[in-house]
């Protein structure tokens, strides 16, 4: 069982004490704490947008060995407890993006879609383009985390993903970014049976 640090502990305890969390359905609360934990922005208790069944279902998809994958380095590396497949800085991505003439995050959606294939947990915290490619690939995931940060598209691609009917957790204004992005998935990974 993972012990969290004294600091920690601490955070959740002030958080608590500011914004009451309560009335959330369990994993949205779960979720909910732990990107107002990383990002001290207590705005994200009703910036958040899920449905507790499909974070249910990512949840389960984790708890079953589904495969993590990130848009970004810094995604992946907020990532701690279990490895994520992140392949940004591959050179077959950079050369499907050139040759496709498409964004370097579509086309790095297209690679790893390659090797996982459906019922993956995406985890987009930086680039509005991979929501949009993993909308238009139809990549089937188990969930979608996109909060992507940003003034230009971010938005945008938050509100499409809400729109597609994916299974998804996501944030209506432009911020979100790699920390929130990974704080969301940990929060699913860390949660317990019964928690």
């Amino acid at each position: 069982m993972r012990q969290p640090h004294p600091i920690e502990v601490r955070s959740y305890e002030i958080l608590r004490s500011r914004v009451d969390l309560s009335p959330m359905p369990p994993l949205w609360r779960a979720v909910a704490e732990r990107v107002i934990h990383a990002s001290a922005d207590l705005e994200y208790a009703i910036d958040l947008f899920t449905r507790e069944e499909h974070l249910e279902q990512g949840w389960a998809a984790l708890n079953a060995g589904a495969p993590i994958v990130t848009d970004e380095g810094m995604v992946a590396a907020g990532i701690s407890a279990r490895p994520p497949l992140c392949v940004a800085g591959d050179p077959a991505v950079t050369r499907m993006a050139r040759a496709a003439g498409i964004p370097h995050s579509a086309a790095a959606v297209r690679v790893s879609y390659a090797e996982v294939g459906p019922g993956a947990v995406w985890v987009v915290g930086s680039a509005p383009e991979a929501l949009h490619e993993i909308i238009a690939r139809r990549v089937r995931p188990a969930l979608v985390i996109g909060m992507p940060v940003g003034f230009v598209g971010a938005a945008e691609a938050k509100e499409a993903l809400r729109a597609s009917g994916l299974p998804q957790l996501s944030n209506v204004s432009e911020k979100g970014g790699s920390a929130v992005a990974a704080a969301a998935l940990n929060a699913l990974l860390y949660h317990g049976p019964g928690r």
